[in-house]
């Protein structure tokens, strides 16, 4: 059964565990296509590389559908995403691994603030800060 955390359990300075993402190409594909974004570059190979890409990579839907999972799957079913506040970097190709970290850096009120990043191979292809809130 999933649980979620409490304001008691959550201290400033807490480190989340890494979650590491295998980016399939049906990964790639599948969620571009579930976001709804036919760009040739989310799910055509030849395509991707005449345009100067490896290989097909994450939509940035998919990426901050994944910032969110991270940060809930930590927290809890009945936790809540007040904001997410993400900049992107590298591209994250399939056939790469996307392996999340994080860390609480601030709690005001009911709402704690993590810190995020989500790497590959090629650098940081996500950094950022989620806002959340959870149940009292």
């Amino acid at each position: 059964m999933m649980r979620t955390l409490t304001g008691e359990q959550i201290e400033i300075g807490m480190v989340l565990p890494e979650l590491s993402i295998s980016i399939t190409p049906t990964l790639v594909v599948s969620t571009a296509i579930a976001t709804m974004d036919f760009t040739p570059v989310h799910h055509d190979v030849e395509i991707a590389r005449a345009q100067g890409s490896q290989d097909i990579f994450l939509n940035i839907l998919t990426t901050m559908g994944l910032v969110e999972r991270y940060v809930t799957d930590w927290a809890g079913p009945e936790a809540v995403i007040r904001r997410i506040n993400v900049k992107l970097g590298v591209p994250a190709y399939a056939g790469d691994l996307l392996a999340f970290t994080g860390a609480v850096i601030a709690r005001k009120g009911e709402e704690f603030t993590v810190e995020v990043r989500g790497k590959v191979s090629l650098g940081s292809h996500a950094t950022g800060s989620v806002v959340l809130s959870l149940p009292s």
